[in-house]
């Protein structure tokens, strides 16, 4: 198997040299580009055509969460940053990220699992911070809805089945294809199917955009 094209962008020289060695140690990625700002990682990303950009919030020239809003667009993109902020992980997800790690919060091993995932397309790989920013949207108080709970209105508003909206929220919960099918009890090809008819009715192409959509954080959702 080829190994996953990489651009490491992170202000931090240091860091930035760090992870490029902890991924060409594994063996599994090759980092084809590094930047010290979202403006050379926008035109490394145009150039090289990488599978996946690890990029860092707070940078010069052009900030990490507006970066990823133009990278989403070319690739997938992993947030990988010290930044624990609520907003700022709402507001890179809004942006097109496929993930958000906060630094100290995963091991190496979690690390290649997450880029391995985020470059597929197989999962969102998510901090506990990133969680809980994500689900505290869901929390926040919402306009009455005549009853209905906010998750109600939400598979109706999407036109999910009961069986989609169930497997929705699993998503939104960070679970792979392979969880959710342990966890309700089917092959993961039905879980696919399920979970590629969930992306047509809610118009979007990948994970972390339809968890933005189905907590409310996505732009016009609100």
């Amino acid at each position: 198997m080829a190994p996953i094209r990489v651009v490491v962008a992170d202000d931090n020289p240091v860091v930035r040299s760090g992870l490029v060695a902890l991924l060409e140690a594994r063996g599994e990625a090759e980092v084809v580009g590094e930047a010290g700002d979202g403006k050379h990682a926008i035109e490394l990303a145009e150039r090289l055509k990488p599978d996946l950009v690890l990029l860092d919030v707070r940078m010069p020239l052009v900030d990490g969460v507006t970066a990823a809003q133009v990278l989403s667009k070319l690739t997938r993109v992993l947030m990988l940053t010290y930044t624990d902020d609520p907003e700022v992980v709402r507001s890179a997800v809004r942006n097109g990220a496929s993930g958000y790690l906060v630094h100290g919060t995963f091991t190496a091993d979690a690390l290649a699992a997450a880029v391995r995932d985020a470059a597929g397309g197989t999962g969102n790989p998510l901090s506990p911070a990133a969680v809980s920013a994500l689900m505290a949207a869901v929390q926040e108080p919402r306009p009455a809805t005549g009853g209905d709970t906010a998750r109600t209105g939400d598979h109706a508003r999407f036109g999910l089945s009961a069986r989609e909206a169930e497997v929705m929220d699993l998503i939104a919960r960070g679970l792979t294809n392979r969880a959710i099918a342990a966890e309700l009890f089917l092959v993961e090809k039905t879980v696919k199917n399920h979970v590629n008819r969930i992306f047509s009715k809610m118009s979007v192409d990948n994970r972390a955009t339809a968890i933005a959509r189905w907590l409310g954080t996505a732009v016009g959702d609100r």
